[in-house]
Parts: C-alpha cells; sequence; structure tokens
C-alpha cells in the first residue's frame, strides 16, 4: 500500500504552512518533509531510542512493531506479532513500554527481551485497549484507554467494554494502578508540558468538536481541568508531542464529517502555550501520531496512516530529565 508522494526541492517548504507569524521561528528554511517509509495499513505510536539511533513505531493491522534505522534508513521488524501494539514509550532505565490493544494490557520489554505486564485489569475488570503512553521523570506511568481496539477485528478483536473511556497511572514504586480521568469521550494522546507540572489528553470523540484539556500535575492526581484547544471543525486530533518551548505538536486529520476537506486537514497542527494555532505541517495521509527525536532530538517523526515521514525543525522536542 502507497501513497504518491513527491519531495519537495522548493525552499522553504511550501507543506509547512505558517498560520501564526510567531511559527515562523519553529520553521527550518532548508527543512523539507521527507518520506522514510511507506507500505503501512496503519502507523501509529512512534518512539526514538537514541542510544541506538533508531526509531520504533507500531503498524497496527498488521500486528507489528516496525524499525527505522537512522544510520543505514532500513526498515525491519522488531517484533511479530506484537498483540496490535499502538502506543509505544522508554521507562526510567530505558526499556520499552507498550500498549497492547490484542492482549488489553500494558507491558515492559525487559533488557533481556522478556516481556512484563504493567496493567491488564482495573476493579478487577479489563482494560479496554490501552492506547497512548508516557513516563514521567519521577517513573510514573500514565496512558489512556479508550475502547478502539475492541470495536472490530482491524485493530484487535471484538469485545464489550468494561471500564470507561479512562486515564490511568502506574507507581513507580509499587506498580498500583489508579484511575486518574474517567470523564473523557476516546481518550487517546497524552503529553507533559516541559516543566511536567501539566498533563494534555487529547479528547478523540467529543461531538461536535475534537478537544484537548489541560490539567495541572498534583502528584498522583489531577487538578484544574481546563480546555487547552478545540478543533472548532472538522479537524480531529491524535497523538501528540511536546517541545521543549512548550508548544503542542499534534497529529491531524479529519473527524470524518461530511463535506470536509480532507486534504487540507491531514498532517501535523502546533500550538502554543496558550493554545493559538502556530503552523501546519501538510501530509498526503492523515497524522496518527508524532514524536521528536534524531541525533539532536530537533527531527520530528509522523506515523501517517500509511507511511512514516520526518521533518527536521527549529526547536527540539522536551526531555525528560
Amino acid at each position: 500500500m502507497t501513497v504518491d508522494f513527491q519531495p519537495n526541492a522548493r525552499l522553504p517548504d511550501p507543506r509547512i504552512e505558517i498560520l501564526d507569524d510567531r511559527g515562523l521561528a519553529l520553521r527550518l528554511l532548508s527543512g523539507t518533509v521527507e518520506r522514510l517509509a511507506t507500505g503501512f495499513y496503519w502507523a501509529e505510536g512512534p518512539q526514538w531510542f537514541g542510544d541506538g539511533r533508531y526509531l520504533l513505531f507500531s503498524d497496527i493491522p498488521n500486528d507489528r512493531i516496525l524499525r527505522w534505522d537512522d544510520c543505514s534508513g532500513a526498515l525491519s521488524e522488531f517484533r511479530k506479532p506484537s498483540n496490535h501494539a499502538n502506543g509505544l514509550a522508554r521507562d526510567r532505565q530505558g526499556r520499552l513500554l507498550a500498549c497492547e490493544h490484542g492482549t488489553r494490557r500494558v507491558t515492559r520489554t525487559e533488557h533481556d527481551g522478556r516481556i512484563t505486564v504493567l496493567a491488564s485489569h482495573f476493579d478487577g475488570k479489563r482494560l479496554n485497549s490501552p492506547n497512548d503512553i508516557v513516563c514521567r521523570s519521577d517513573g510514573s506511568i500514565w496512558f489512556t484507554d479508550p475502547p478502539f481496539g475492541i470495536s472490530g477485528w482491524w485493530e484487535g478483536e471484538p469485545a464489550m467494554p468494561e471500564l470507561p473511556h479512562g486515564v490511568y497511572r502506574i507507581d513507580p514504586d509499587t506498580g498500583a494502578l489508579a484511575m486518574v480521568l474517567d470523564d473523557l469521550q476516546g481518550s487517546n494522546g497524552l503529553a507533559f508540558s516541559p516543566d511536567e507540572q501539566q498533563l494534555y489528553v487529547v479528547e478523540s470523540r467529543h461531538q461536535p468538536h475534537r478537544r484537548i484539556w489541560a490539567y495541572d500535575v498534583d502528584g498522583a492526581t489531577l487538578k484544574n481541568k481546563r480546555l487547552y484547544v478545540d478543533a472548532a471543525g472538522p479537524g480531529a486530533y491524535d497523538g501528540i508531542a511536546v517541545d521543549e518551548q512548550g508548544n503542542v505538536w499534534c497529529g491531524f486529520g479529519s473527524n470524518g464529517a461530511a463535506g470536509a476537506d480532507l486534504e487540507a486537514l491531514d498532517g501535523v497542527r502546533v500550538y502554543d502555550r496558550e493554545g493559538r494555532a502556530l503552523a501546519h505541517i501538510h501530509l498526503p495521509e492523515r497524522c496518527a501520531n508524532v514524536c521528536f527525536g534524531g541525533a539532536r532530538h530537533n527531527r520530528l517523526f509522523m506515523a501517517a496512516s500509511h507511511s512514516l515521514y520526518a521533518v527536521y525543525v527549529n526547536v527540539r522536542g522536551a526531555v525528560r530529565n
């Protein structure tokens, strides 16, 4: 499965649309959108491994995690079957964390390759289908749990949800699982602000508009829920990442509304701390999730439907100390 894409020789790349003059500072005049690989069914969950100079990402319907090598550009299968893995992250020891739709659990891959289950049930009920995941600098692990992976045979197996569309926290000391949010429709991408005092969470099934909420992080709880940004139209958010300046980079596309200009919406939308739209990176496919990586952490990787894209930008991703 391929999507037509031609590299742009013109600089600055017209695919990087500036929506506010403040967005100019994020664009490299010589930075162009590249397609690194294609042929996937639904690419998701990119995670950079700087110590090995490679990127892992999920191809959920194909039940595999793929590895793209930064030195050679080679693409290979890292894990198959992957239990329909979706979101990926690393913990404080550099181990792979994975949200698995097929087994409805969160796992950790140990340094020797063994798989440890971190979460599969809450209050005696099965999780829905863990979707996206982040690790805070204190070692706590936070993940979203909508029912997308149990809605059919495409990203898992059909089943009835037993729990709300929750957001959970795994305690770094005890491993105890706590539900920190239960009032969102389609909890999806999540990311911490650079100082980790705020958590952004995508509500990807709210009607009529998709939204992103901001919360203050108070130890193991979230407080002061407030609207960060509203798609305010046919646009929809998915996975997100935050840069060192506090800007939020959002996988973006259509919410399926009739008459929507799908081509204009596909890509990555960038917002500042106040929720003002700064820029839009146009892609020929809907973008599911993003992460920062590369040797200087200034390369944005974009998992977009059937392909993996990248672009160098003039800001670094937020790095946990």
